[in-house]
C-alpha cells in the first residue's frame, strides 16, 4: 500500500493535493473492476464492497443487484428496504481482506453492482416479468448473479431466469419455512412459490436441501429438509455433508431468507421464528460452499425497520460477502480459511 494509501486508511496523518482527490466515491470513479482503494467506512457513496456502480459488465464475472419488491410479503412489510441496508452495512467489509479466508477476493474476480431492479409499486403484477427481464439481461453477459431482496417470492422470477440459461437446477435453501404451502399459479405470495418452481419444473427437489426450517409443512415436496434443531445438534460439517449427497456436482442455486438466523441474531426480517441457527453456524456452512457448481446467490428478506443496530444488514452482506469468496476459491484464491485450519 501506498503512503497516501496507508494515511487514507487510518495510518494517520493527512493527505494533501491530488493524492486526496484520488481517493473516496470509489463506486463510480473507479475505472477497474479488480482490486479496491481506500474508502472512509463512514462515508462515501454506498455500492455493496464498494463495488464500481455499472451496467456495462461484459468483464464482470459477479453482478450485484437488489429487488427491492415485498409486495407478497404474509406479515410484516419493509423488505423493500433490504438492498439499501445491505449496501450500507458491507463498509466495513470492503476495509481488509477477507476474514477467514486471508484474501482480497476482488484480485481473483470482477465484481460490479448493477444498481436495483425497477419496478412500479403501482403495477406489482408486472413484478416477475420485470425481474425475470432483469435477471435475463444481466445472465446473457454469462456473469454470476448475487442479488439481494425483497421479500423471498423475488427468488422465483430469479430462478425462472436461471433455469432459461442452466436448465433445471438444485435448490440450497436457508430459511425458517419450507415456502412450498399450496399455490395457485398466480399468487404474490412469499410462502408458496417454490411449490410453483418445482411443478414448473425449474428446481429439482431430489437434489435440493432446506436448512434451518422450524416450521410445519404436512408434505416435504421430495425435498430433503434439515430443521433447525437437527442443525444444532449435527453441526455445520453434517450439514454440508448432507448437501455434498444431494447437490454433488448438480448445478445449483443458493437462497438464503434472512430468518434462517435465530431474532436474537437476526432481528430485521418480516416473519422471524424462534429457534434459528446462529449467525456463526450459517457463515460456517455458507463458506463450506466452495466445491459445489452454483450458478447464483440471494439473499433476502432484510427489513431494516425491525433491525436494532444493523446486525441483521450486517449478517446479510457477510453471507454475500462470504460467498463471493467461495467463488473467488474457485477462480484460485488459496482454498484453506486461515480461521478454519
Amino acid at each position: 500500500m501506498s503512503d497516501s494509501a496507508e494515511s487514507a486508511a487510518g495510518g494517520g496523518g493527512l493527505i494533501a493535493g491530488s493524492a486526496a482527490e484520488s481517493l473516496g466515491d470509489q463506486a463510480f470513479r473507479s475505472d477497474e473492476l479488480h482490486g479496491r482503494k481506500p474508502e472512509m467506512t463512514y462515508g462515501g457513496a454506498l455500492s455493496f464492497l464498494r463495488r464500481r456502480y455499472t451496467r456495462d459488465i461484459a468483464d464482470a464475472d459477479i453482478v450485484v443487484s437488489g429487488i427491492p419488491f415485498d409486495m407478497a410479503t404474509s406479515n410484516r412489510p419493509g423488505a423493500r428496504l433490504g438492498p439499501r441496508a445491505v449496501r450500507a452495512a458491507s463498509t466495513g467489509l470492503a476495509e481488509l481482506d477477507a476474514y477467514p479466508f486471508g484474501f482480497d477476493p476482488f484480485d481473483y474476480l470482477a465484481v460490479v453492482d448493477y444498481g436495483d431492479c425497477f419496478i412500479d409499486y403501482g403495477h406489482p403484477t408486472e413484478a416477475v416479468e420485470r425481474i425475470e427481464a432483469h435477471c435475463a439481461e444481466i445472465l446473457a453477459h454469462d456473469a454470476q448473479m448475487v442479488t439481494f431482496g425483497g421479500d423471498h417470492f423475488v427468488t422465483y422470477p430469479i430462478l425462472r431466469a436461471h433455469a432459461a440459461k442452466h436448465g433445471p437446477l438444485a435448490l440450497i435453501h436457508f430459511d425458517a419455512h419450507p415456502d412450498t404451502w399450496p399455490d395457485d399459479e398466480g399468487r404474490l405470495d412469499h410462502g408458496s412459490m417454490f411449490l410453483r418452481a418445482l411443478q414448473e419444473g425449474i428446481i429439482d427437489p431430489s437434489a435440493s436441501v432446506q436448512i434451518g426450517i422450524r416450521t410445519h409443512n404436512d408434505d416435504d415436496y421430495g425435498f430433503t429438509v434439515l430443521g433447525a434443531p437437527w442443525v444444532h445438534r449435527n453441526g455445520p460439517a453434517a450439514v454440508l455433508e448432507v448437501v455434498r449427497e444431494r447437490v454433488g456436482d448438480r448445478r445449483a442455486y443458493v437462497t438464503f431468507d434472512i430468518d434462517c438466523i435465530d431474532p436474537a441474531f437476526a432481528p430485521g426480517t418480516g416473519t422471524p421464528v424462534s429457534g434459528g441457527l446462529t449467525t456463526a453456524q450459517a457463515l460456517e456452512i455458507v463458506r463450506g460452499l466452495a466445491p459445489f457448481d452454483i450458478v447464483g446467490m440471494d439473499v433476502v428478506e432484510v427489513a431494516p425497520a425491525y433491525d436494532v443496530s444493523e446486525i441483521t444488514a450486517l449478517a446479510a452482506a457477510t453471507l454475500a460477502h462470504d460467498f463471493i469468496c467461495t467463488q473467488a476459491v474457485r477462480a484460485g484464491a488459496p482454498a484453506s480459511p486461515l480461521g478454519l485450519t
